[in-house]
């Protein structure tokens, strides 16, 4: 389903910007369903053991807010030997994430993305509000392992039903703006953390927005392109005339026919005759140096990246307040990183942030920790660029797979992504043997990356490939390794935007 479809409909019209926005909306608390343990599992003040002038009259001279300085692990007793167990609701919730990746990746492609958007809507409404009713540990744990999954199908299906529908001049734009609302989330978070100060309220209220997301998402179109890919093309047909008839093209509505929407797919739906399986991912000579590469860089910023936010309590600060600032830094941090992938290119910006976020990290642990200050403000540059690489990676991996396969691949890289973000936390528990040991182990993830980074192939204004072939055509032979574009591929560029990289929307 290609470029021309969409401006024959109306481009991005009244249609794209409602659909874009009611899709993006639920953005909005996926930062909280994320990042929701630091609040969850904060620990507050405590003695695992009373010191021997403690007496009833000292303890009620402490007021709430300064026994509780996060929401309480009391419930839980999470707590003195048993503090190890809270970085592991964080570890299975990310195992759910992953294993929803898998089955909803799947499924996806056999029902639509919009019934399975749908489904993961009210599952994640229900069992995100029911986890609040736990009555101990495990339940709890699963629950946030099953609303995990919910949010990977959420996020997948967003995202393809959304890049589907737009044309390609618009996506970079949209694909940037569209991962604002993420990072808006963790402002709310941090605010609504504050204000209820309670975990089973905030657990409540951070999953009843996806019933008001359930109750409209039946307003989507399914993707046009995937209706097509199945054979079904009298309702692509429907959904683009139903598109036209809200952008106000109502002389589209006639032109359009099952038999033009076929001429137009015909290369694409060829394609579907033939199978490819994760094996070709590093059957070939150039194919395997991406997929080993793009596996190494993905694990190790989704690593560093968890590694960072999900420990805000070691600076000494607020952390409702170091959470407004954790959220703050992502602003500038994807402005940069957008400048810097149009002027520098996908390399050097993708190995650059790396190297500058894994020596941040390194850099705090020799940082005294009575300065909180300087702590503070180095964890937020590492933060910003190892936010930079994310936006980066997702960009980059999508340039560099081909058609054929881009969606194998895609499922490869995010799958180590999740890894990454499952040891993450289990990584925390290791400051029981040294304070600065989990540092050392992110920083030197990213440094590690960092290498890694420097063998994938530039792909600045270079055309996508489609087949495997074009792929060892172009990046096999050292010279194609070299970043400086082409004169004819900057000429394709701007002649036929419609052939360049979809840009993937950046939802951590």
């Amino acid at each position: 389903f290609n470029f021309s479809h969409l401006t024959d409909v109306g481009g991005f019209g009244r249609y794209q910007w409602i659909h874009v926005t009611l899709i993006s909306l639920p953005g909005l608390f996926m930062a909280s369903q994320n990042l929701l343990n630091n609040f969850v599992s904060g620990i507050p003040n405590h003695y695992c053991t009373l010191p021997g002038n403690y007496s009833l009259h000292n303890s009620t001279q402490v007021s709430p807010h300064e026994e509780i300085r996060g929401m309480s692990s009391i419930q839980f007793g999470l707590v003195c030997s048993w503090k190890p167990l809270k970085q592991m609701i964080q570890t299975i919730y990310m195992g759910g994430v992953l294993t929803g990746a898998i089955i909803y990746g799947g499924l996806s492609d056999k029902f639509g993305r919009r019934s399975i958007l749908i489904w993961s809507y009210l599952q994640l409404a229900i069992l995100g509000c029911s986890s609040a009713l736990s009555p101990n540990y495990s339940a709890y744990c699963i629950f946030r392992f099953l609303s995990g999954m919910a949010v990977s199908g959420i996020i997948i299906n967003g995202v393809s039903l959304k890049v589907e529908w737009i044309p390609t001049p618009q996506r970079t734009l949209v694909g940037t703006l569209s991962s604002f609302f993420f990072t808006f989330g963790q402002l709310i978070l941090a605010g609504l953390a504050y204000w209820l100060r309670d975990w089973r309220k905030l657990q409540v209220v951070v999953c009843l927005p996806q019933f008001i997301a359930f109750a409209y998402s039946w307003w989507y179109c399914e993707s046009a392109r995937w209706l097509l890919l199945k054979n079904r093309s009298k309702d692509a047909l429907k959904a683009l005339q139903r598109v036209a008839r809200i952008n106000g093209k109502h002389e589209a509505m006639e032109k359009l026919t099952v038999e033009v929407l076929h001429s137009h797919m015909k290369k694409e739906m060829e394609s579907q005759k033939s199978t490819y399986t994760a094996v070709d991912l590093v059957r070939t000579r150039a194919m395997r140096r991406i997929s080993v590469c793009l596996v190494v860089v993905w694990f190790a910023t989704s690593f560093a990246y968890y590694g960072i936010v999900m420990d805000m309590q070691k600076f000494g600060v607020s952390i409702y307040l170091i959470q407004i600032i954790f959220g703050a830094v992502d602003f500038p941090s994807k402005l940069l990183a957008l400048g810097m992938l149009s002027v520098l290119g996908r390399r050097i910006t993708q190995a650059m942030c790396l190297f500058v976020a894994g020596s941040v990290v390194f850099a705090n642990i020799l940082v005294p920790t009575e300065m909180q200050t300087l702590r503070t403000a180095l964890a937020c540059l590492g933060k910003g660029f190892i936010s930079a690489s994310f936006t980066t990676v997702y960009l980059y991996t999508g340039e560099l797979y081909p058609t054929v396969i881009r969606q194998t691949g895609m499922g490869l890289v995010s799958t180590m992504a999740r890894v990454g973000s499952m040891a993450a936390p289990a990584v925390l528990i290791l400051d029981e043997v040294l304070p600065s040991l989990p540092s050392l182990v992110y920083g030197g993830a990213a440094i590690i990356a960092t290498g890694f980074a420097c063998f994938l192939p530039e792909t600045l204004n270079i055309n996508l490939p489609d087949t495997i072939d074009d792929v060892e055509d172009k990046w096999c032979e050292h010279t194609a390794f070299h970043s400086t574009p082409t004169s004819e591929s900057v000429e394709a560029a701007r002649r036929y935007p419609e052939q360049m990289p979809e840009p993937q929307l950046l939802v951590i």
